[in-house]
């Protein structure tokens, strides 16, 4: 499955993702399974949601959904590549970005662009959040549980570390 031409479709298709994912890598999470799943095929929806929830448990950034896909797309080449290529072109723009933000901090149009941005990134988040409930929830006790994990995470300061314990001891107990 795996080739430079595997290759470079990970490296162009993250690249380009990378400068469109405001918020972080899981705002991207929408286009990846687009890309991923329905265009390229490269996965299922389980599979999607199973590298989802090993990279969100996993120590370290939520870009590590990336890796995986490279991963699975290419090897450890294909893992390198789509890490590097959601990385680099954020990183070199951020860089260059912070120089014009610091050079121009008494003008008011860095703080509307931010105000901006904030909806946006929740949105894509939301959008994520929806993605990945319609991938992993295939029945109606998964839903309940879901719904019910989104509402505690809003309405209670109960740690998300709880959740996802009561979440795997459900699904270790054959419940979902």
């Amino acid at each position: 499955m795996s080739g430079p031409g595997q290759l470079w479709t990970l490296i162009w298709t993250f690249g380009l993702m990378s400068l469109f994912a405001v918020g972080g890598a899981n705002s991207a999470i929408p286009e990846m399974h687009r890309v991923a799943v329905d265009i390229n095929h490269w996965m299922t929806d389980k599979q999607f949601a199973d590298m989802f929830a090993i990279s969100q448990l996993s120590p370290g950034p939520n870009v590590l959904i990336v890796t995986l896909i490279g991963y699975s797309v290419a090897g450890i080449m294909g893992a390198v590549a789509a890490t590097l290529a959601m990385c680099g072109p954020t990183a070199i723009l951020a860089w260059y970005v912070s120089g014009i933000l610091k050079r121009a901090s008494t003008s008011r149009w860095p703080a509307i662009i931010q105000a901006g941005l904030v909806p946006l990134s929740i949105g894509l988040m939301a959008a994520s959040a929806l993605i990945l409930a319609r991938t992993s929830d295939l029945s109606w006790m998964a839903t309940l549980i879901t719904i019910v994990a989104a509402v505690l995470a809003t309405a209670t300061r109960l740690s998300p570390l709880w959740m996802m314990v009561v979440g795997g001891l459900l699904g270790f107990a054959g419940v979902i």
